[in-house]
């Protein structure tokens, strides 16, 4: 029989940090729930662990924020198992936004804009956030308001499909801002 295992080896997505096993459950009355499903109601601690050596198996707290609290008898090393193996499974589904990068100089033609925002579209068309910067360089910075022009006209470009998350900032010698697309498909595997 086990008496407590630390949740923190299978992943922060694991809600608590403990699952307490056996003699390490803390509250006195629990809901039992037996090894094929059935609940046994609200029982003594004592009471549900020999219910649990009776069958052989441990007695773990399930849902312990519950009223009184939730344990089931089953067996730890199967439940530990197939719980690791459900949180990977999650783990691996789950969809990874990146943030991508663009950036434009001051003094970029026509076609290479229509270049550069053919790849941040299929950035956005794959889920991804995109980070906009028009980069200045040398006297550039006298003139900041050709830079918002530009920006502009990016944005404007890139169609209504999209949702700035960040209004465009001018940190050193850039200004940048955040785009994200409002029907992006599921992040390709």
């Amino acid at each position: 029989m086990h008496l407590l295992y630390s949740g923190s080896e299978i992943g922060d997505s694991y809600i608590n940090k403990y699952t307490r096993i056996n003699e390490a459950i803390r509250a006195s009355a629990l809901r039992v729930i037996d090894q094929n499903g059935n609940q046994l109601g609200v029982i003594s601690k004592q009471e549900a662990l020999q219910a649990a050596r009776d069958a052989e198996l441990d007695l773990v707290e399930i849902s312990p924020d519950a009223d009184p609290p939730v344990a089931k008898i089953i067996d730890w090393g199967k439940f530990n198992y197939q719980r690791t193996k459900q949180l990977q499974k999650n783990k691996r589904h789950a969809k990874i936004s990146e943030l991508k990068q663009m950036r434009f100089g001051l003094k970029i033609s026509d076609h290479d804009i229509a270049v550069k925002l053919k790849k941040v579209n299929s950035f956005l068309s794959d889920g991804d956030k995109v980070r906009l910067s028009v980069i200045y360089r040398g006297r550039e910075l006298a003139h900041k308001e050709l830079g918002h022009k530009l920006m502009d006209k990016l944005i404007a470009n890139l169609g209504e499909n999209i949702v700035q998350d960040q209004q465009p900032q001018f940190a050193g010698r850039q200004l940048s801002t955040v785009v994200r697309s409002t029907n992006a498909k599921a992040k390709k595997s």
